[in-house]
């Protein structure tokens, strides 16, 4: 084993003694802290020293940090730590810290004590909660900064101001939602992707600085009158061991120091690496600050150290803290070994795209990170470049390397030697033909909208990856604009955006995406978003008008309940129309969203296990088909919903929109909806279908009184999608005649690229909706997506409606049910499996 030197590690703990607490005003927004969670607005007050900057949020109307933080009209949070990072990284990785997880009302917010330039310089802010708005109980929350800590002390004071027993708990409610634990006493967490290298760490002490560490108070047990005080120290830090320092040598003077020190055979940091410190059954991760340094105040006492570094040896250390000289780890790690990749398209340009990685010959597949992000995620790599390098331990690998689903893929068997980076070259050569045609998706998410946390680089990363051409930003209740993020990744040319929202409640009201909306304010909650109401037509209408009426502003329902909007409004099982002229409102809704292959499916419901118990989906699909026989004419959209980049990533179900540029640098967004709103829209996971009508696009009303209609089809797909059925529904309904097989027209389906053409010559007897449908009914995409989620989806797409009227006296209708009744009410699984029996589904 190595001899551990013992000396002290150079490392600087100079510090300056200032500290300040103030309010942010509209003259000052420029001193709110920055990071990937970073949630300050005008309103909020702002607590900082030489090394943190906190933001406690103010007492604001609908004051929440994001969506999701707690759900439900009584979910705001004024009064609670939003914001904390290191001045010198501006990282906030920090969502909410809620002393007692605290939510609601507060009475009141102000600055105790504004801090100075002495070494005993200290700010406070006050909240409290007044007994009378709080059923007796008082509250106070007093957030302290002293001149030298890396955290912030968080006082809660309750007194009981009842005349009953009060009882409940006092357990803080933190997110980020990174892997968490705790050592020697102290909670930790870190960031949800720990390359963002941001982490906390929590204490209860007795008092303040060195006032030692105190044990978790649980429960709150107060008789009339009586009062307890709790304390708790917050750290923050580059990583989970860092700040449990930070926490420890607030909390005690005994601490013991270990500094490290990691560097490669060459000499040079190892910055990648992260080290763990194992006492007992306690696990602590850490990363190196810099330059491949690293240093921890612990206890004293016996710790085992390993060292990872994806690609490299792992190294297993035990170290001894004791005396009062710091114990030194200098660890020499071996050289690096992975693959080193060099994409491009058919011109030989770096082009965005996807790697799968899965182990071979005894190999292990790598675990490359968090499934929410792009530079690693499970099994997977998403790049904005074709150029990059991925770690990888020595071993047999197989490379599945692709860029959406209009380029062809490649696949490689790579051996990677120890030390040395294997090369992997390739183009990905476009071979499915959309000129005039862009691909889109409306509907994605990153970590503004609160209920994940994929970093929006991540998504951005992804849906290029994916080849999106055209993506609004959709963030949950907060106007965002994904563009910078665009412009910082050099996607400029292979992405667009404009700022949008998905406006999102409970209940009836629904979810609703919207698109162009103004300039988000970054300083006013939610960015300046319209508030939730619980009528969906209310939403709808505030989402046309928010900032001025707009004509070619495009409003959607996501994932809709479609018994609840259009024929049973409170789901009694009785036929009330629904919420009347709801369908004025919107102008489209997603019959594909994420999930599901069903529109061939011949009966509205769905039975799927939720848990132990049965539950009724809505086929979302067959129930559009039935609205579009009632005279509806809402169009539907395909979209991914993606709230991470692996599992519920981008690329499954997109929707594909003509387009006079297929540059998407040139996209206009305003020509887009104007073609989205006429229906000229063809949803897919894979094929490309084209289909005309006596030349008419998806999407048109045509005149045919003979009854003649040429419906031109043409399939292309890329070589890892594949189809062997083609069928026309008329009217909703699968002709038999019109249903082409591979199976018995094996001649009609070609190779790649294009794997099916033909014209069919109808003879309609009464006005008609076309809807052409491609599927291939025994594949999937598991070439394309591998072990994610979107593997298992079918190669499928179809057409909105072309509308046939055969009279000229305009499209009628049929009213067709498509031999089931409207669905009405909640359903019943028993009742529905029955029904399903009964009629041999």
């Amino acid at each position: 084993m190595r001899t551990l030197l013992l000396f002290l590690f150079s490392m600087s703990f100079a510090t300056q003694a200032a500290v300040e607490a103030f309010e942010v005003g509209s003259s000052n927004t420029d001193q709110l802290p920055e990071g990937k969670e970073a949630d300050g607005i005008i309103g909020d007050f702002i607590l900082r020293n030489d090394h943190v900057t906190a933001v406690i949020s103010g007492n604001q109307p609908l004051r929440r940090a994001n969506m999701s933080t707690f759900y439900g009209t009584g979910g705001i949070t004024p009064g609670c730590l939003y914001d904390l990072t290191l001045n010198k990284r501006q990282n906030d990785q920090l969502t909410i810290f809620a002393p007692g997880s605290q939510r609601g009302d507060i009475s009141h917010i102000r600055i105790a004590r504004a801090g100075g330039s002495g070494d005993d310089a200290v700010a406070e802010i006050e909240v409290v909660v007044a007994a009378e708005r709080n059923k007796g109980l008082y509250k106070k929350h007093v957030y302290r900064l002293d001149s030298t800590s890396r955290g912030v002390l968080i006082t809660t004071t309750y007194r009981n101001d009842s005349k009953e027993a009060r009882r409940g708990s006092v357990d803080d409610y933190w997110k980020p939602s990174g892997k968490r634990g705790e050592f020697q006493g102290v909670r930790w967490i870190d960031a949800v992707d720990p390359a963002d290298r941001g982490s906390y760490a929590a204490v209860w002490v007795n008092g303040q600085r060195r006032s030692g560490i105190a044990s978790n108070p649980g429960s709150l047990s107060l008789k009339p009158g009586e009062t307890a005080t709790y304390k708790r120290f917050l750290a923050v830090a580059n990583s989970p061991a860092a700040a449990v320092s930070e926490a420890l040598v607030y909390a005690s003077a005994s601490n013991k120091l270990l500094v490290g020190h990691l560097k490669d055979p060459a000499g040079q940091p190892v910055n990648d690496a992260t080290f763990e410190i194992r006492s007992g059954n306690e696990m602590l991760p850490g990363y190196p600050l810099g330059q491949g340094k690293f240093a921890v105040h612990l206890p004293a006492g016996e710790y085992g150290v390993r060292i990872t570094d994806r690609g490299r040896t792992t190294v297993d250390r035990k170290v001894s803290l004791q005396g009062n000289q710091a114990t030194v780890l200098s660890e020499t790690l071996t050289a690096l070994s992975g693959v080193a990749l060099n994409i491009t398209d058919a011109g030989g340009h770096s082009i965005p795209c996807k790697v799968q990685f899965s182990g071979l010959n005894g190999t292990e597949t790598p675990n490359l990170g968090p499934q929410n992000r792009a530079h690693g995620c499970v099994d997977q790599w998403h790049s904005e470049t074709g150029k990059f390098n991925v770690p990888l331990d020595p071993g047999t690998y197989r490379l599945v390397i692709t860029r959406g689903i209009e380029h062809s893929h490649l696949e490689r068997e790579v051996t990677v030697k120890a030390g040395e980076f294997a090369a992997v070259t390739g183009s990905l050569e476009r071979l499915v033909n959309t000129t005039g045609w862009v691909s889109t998706d409306f509907h994605n998410h990153s970590t503004p909208s609160g209920d994940n946390q994929c970093g929006t680089d991540d998504r951005i990363i992804n849906l290029a990856a994916e080849h999106i051409e055209f993506a609004p930003t959709t963030e949950h209740n907060r106007l965002y604009d994904w563009t910078p993020h665009i412009q910082k990744l050099g996607l400029t040319e292979h992405l667009r955006t404009i700022v949008g929202l998905e406006l999102t409640g409970g209940g009836a009201g629904s979810h609703h995406n919207a698109f162009p909306l103004p300039t988000p304010n970054p300083y006013a909650q939610d960015g300046g978003a319209p508030v939730f109401q619980v009528d969906p037509r209310l939403n709808a209408i505030a989402l046309q008008n928010h900032g001025g009426w707009d004509p070619d502003r495009w409003v959607h329902i996501n994932h809709p309940n479609l018994t609840e909007k259009f024929w049973d409004r409170n789901l009694d099982g009785k036929a009330d129309g629904g919420f009347t002229g709801y369908e004025k409102y919107i102008n489209a809704l997603e019959s594909q969203n994420f999930r599901g292959n069903d529109i061939l499916s011949t009966v509205p419901w769905k039975l799927y296990r939720r848990g132990t118990s049965e539950s009724v989906r809505e086929v979302r699909e067959f129930i559009w088909l039935q609205m579009l026989n009632q005279g509806y004419r809402t169009r539907a959209i395909a979209v991914a919903d993606a709230h991470s980049v692996y599992g519920n990533g981008v690329g499954g179900w997109r929707t594909y929109i003509p387009s006079s540029t297929d540059e998407p640098a040139k996209i206009d967004p305003d020509e887009i909806i104007r073609n989205a709103k006429a229906g000229r829209l063809m949803l897919t996971t894979g094929p490309f279908l084209e289909v005309t009508a006596n030349g008419a696009l998806p999407g048109s009303d045509i005149t045919a009184k003979d009854g003649k209609v040429n419906l031109k089809v043409k399939i292309q797909c890329t070589d890892w999608v594949h189809i062997n059925r083609v069928q026309v529904l008329v009217n909703g309904r699968q002709d038999p005649n019109l249903n082409i097989t591979a199976e018995k027209n094996h001649k009609m389906f070609k190779k790649t690229p294009t794997v099916f053409e033909t014209t069919f010559s109808l003879d309609l007897k009464e006005d008609t909706h076309l809807i052409v449908v491609a599927m291939g009914e025994n594949a999937d995409l598991k070439t394309g997506y591998g072990t994610s989620t979107n593997a298992s989806l079918k190669p499928c797409a179809y057409i909105n409606p072309i509308w046939v009227d055969t009279d000229g006296n305009g499209f009628q209708p049929n009213k067709d049910t498509l031999d089931w009744p409207l669905p009405l009410g909640r359903q019943d699984p028993a009742k529905i499996r029955a029904l399903l029996k009964a009629k041999g589904n």
